[in-house]
């Protein structure tokens, strides 16, 4: 119901975490404003002026049931284990990788290293053997990582080609998006924010002042806050849900946009361009997040970061150790482990 732009605003309630959810589905960039509602004492507030309630209340399906077949869309499989992931793979065009462990209140992206490292190194090693033409779009963190360990395993195999592995920040646009058009008082609908650098912490440049509509009644002290809240969206998610989940919903709608545009470009559909974290020549960084335009064969053009103000200019600089960092720590693992 978020997706829907006939829906102006959307109540969530149930008996529990709502609010953690309601702060995920929140950072989508639709029209819908999100509010979340918990027990009893809420139901009627949740409740009051809606047009139209959707009752999904009760017990959920017994995992013995036969679901109704799908009459239309895509034919999906299921695959598991690692037997199975050959198969999976066999002859894909495109490839999305979310795999890892979500994130918990207090950690960073960093923090997931270890575990999400060897789990993309893995999964890299059989893309490489399966459908080494496939593109790839690495979702798990810590991205500014994991992309470079993908490059890597793919050199190794022989099978690398910068213009199809991509690291998905399309969240960090999503949620740029989001939050300007609440500040500048516009439609989300008709908003752009290009969002540069990387995919964590400061390493996530929102150039508010290429943001398409322009507002000339945001200050400094805006511009300022907006930055830092687009840099910290995922932990607002993950706090918001008390340890019990980090930005999924959103994370899911960011990754179809994605893999959305990646299809249409594979498609021959003209001028679809995306931010993503690539290879990369626009900085003195091996690795870096600007718009790019896709094509048949991947990354088309990597696009320049144009004009930036002066505050754009400062954490551009101030991003460059951590990110460069990063992408060590990701090159060091592929190579040694």
């Amino acid at each position: 119901m978020k997706l829907n732009p006939l829906v102006s605003s959307l109540s969530l309630y149930d008996i529990a975490a709502t609010p953690g959810v309601a702060a995920d589905v929140s950072h989508i960039n639709t029209r819908a404003l999100v509010k979340g509602f918990v027990g009893d004492d809420q139901l009627g507030e949740a409740l009051e002026g809606a047009d139209l309630v959707i009752i999904p209340a009760g017990a959920p399906t017994s995992p013995t049931s036969t679901p109704a077949p799908c009459p239309m869309g895509p034919q999906v499989k299921g695959f598991v284990g690692d037997d199975q992931l050959g198969e999976a793979l066999e002859g894909a065009d495109l490839v999305i990788i979310p795999a890892g462990v979500p994130r918990k209140p207090g950690m960073t992206r960093d923090d997931l290293f270890k575990i999400n490292a060897g789990i993309v190194k893995g999964l890299c090693t059989a893309i490489a053997r399966h459908c080494p033409n496939a593109l790839v779009n690495m979702i798990s963190n810590p991205v500014n990582s994991t992309v470079p360990i993908a490059a890597e395993v793919f050199k190794k195999a022989g099978t690398y080609d910068e213009k199809k592995l991509f690291g998905v920040t399309t969240l960090d646009v999503v949620r740029a998006k989001t939050f300007y058009a609440g500040k500048a008082n516009v439609p989300v609908t008709g908003v752009n924010v290009p969002v540069v650098g990387g995919h964590a912490g400061i390493t996530i440049l929102p150039l508010f002042s290429q943001a398409t509509p322009a507002s000339n009644a945001l200050s400094h002290e805006d511009l300022v806050a907006l930055t830092k809240r687009t840099q910290d969206g995922g932990t607002e998610v993950v706090e918001a849900k008390a340890g019990k989940g980090s930005a999924t919903l959103s994370m899911a709608y960011a990754g179809a946009v994605f893999g959305d545009a990646c299809l249409k470009g594979l498609n021959g559909v003209p001028d679809i361009v995306e931010c993503s974290f690539v290879q990369s020549t626009v900085t003195e960084l091996p690795f870096f997040a600007s718009k790019v335009r896709l094509g048949k064969s991947g990354v088309e053009e990597v696009m320049g970061l144009g004009e930036l103000s002066a505050l754009e200019k400062e954490g551009l600089e101030s991003l460059k150790g951590e990110l460069l960092s990063s992408i060590e720590k990701g090159v060091k693992f592929a190579q040694e482990s």
